[in-house]
């Protein structure tokens, strides 16, 4: 008797494929995880971000570029290997991260340098109104993965928001809603398409002034 080729038994023919394409990125992440890295090596690679980024890393009101420095090792090893494999989209960091480093002992070392630089620019003004709705729209939504002061968790790779640029932390949420961002979609969209544009500017005026001294809302 003849046996059918059912959709699953092409499903079966079609993983290993699938898990020798996942494979490369997971490799390099653990790889640079597991890396010494070289403080001085990564300070002269991050030379040549600093057209983008600043030259200390702390990125641009206007929300072109975030403000890495100080973000978490193990965010920055992520969203690097995330470029390279094609796993994050931007145009200009998905050339800068295949062409200016190299494996993962680059990766390693211009984030370890990013993280142990002091974030130095000073949060802009919100009104009180507006702090107390967006830390009670974090509290319900973003508190139990981001923490409570916006800190994230280094060891699970989660990022940093707080004294994040509010235009950078509102482009990233329209994106993950837009499908821009696949792995933040994923996990954030469902909830972000919920709140509406006061609200989400309230959430990113909020995170963006944890971490300057300013006490959270009550």
């Amino acid at each position: 008797m003849k046996k059918l080729f059912t959709p699953a038994s092409f499903l079966l023919l079609l993983l290993p494929s699938i898990v020798t394409a996942a494979s490369p990125a997971h490799a390099e992440y653990q790889a640079a995880l597991r890396a010494t890295p070289d403080f001085e090596h990564g300070a002269e690679l991050f030379a040549q971000c600093v057209a983008c980024h600043g030259g200390e890393g702390q990125g641009f009101p206007d929300g072109s570029t975030p403000r890495i420095a100080g973000q978490h090792f193990h965010v920055i090893v992520k969203q690097l290997v995330d470029f390279r494999y094609g796993k994050r989209w931007d145009f200009r960091m998905e050339q800068r991260a295949n062409r200016h480093l190299g494996a993962f002992q680059d990766i390693a070392d211009v984030a370890s340098y990013l993280s142990q630089q002091p974030r130095k620019s000073a949060a802009g003004a919100s009104s009180s109104a507006t702090l107390v709705q967006g830390a009670n729209i974090y509290s319900a939504n973003c508190v139990s993965c981001h923490g409570r002061q916006g800190e994230g968790d280094d060891g699970e790779a989660v990022p940093m928001l707080a004294g994040q640029h509010p235009a950078y932390l509102l482009r990233q949420m329209y994106d993950a809603v837009d499908g821009r961002r696949p792995v933040l979609a994923q996990l954030h969209a469902q909830r972000i398409k919920a709140l509406d544009f006061e609200q989400l500017h309230a959430v990113a005026d909020f995170l963006s002034q944890l971490g300057w001294g300013t006490e959270r809302p009550r």
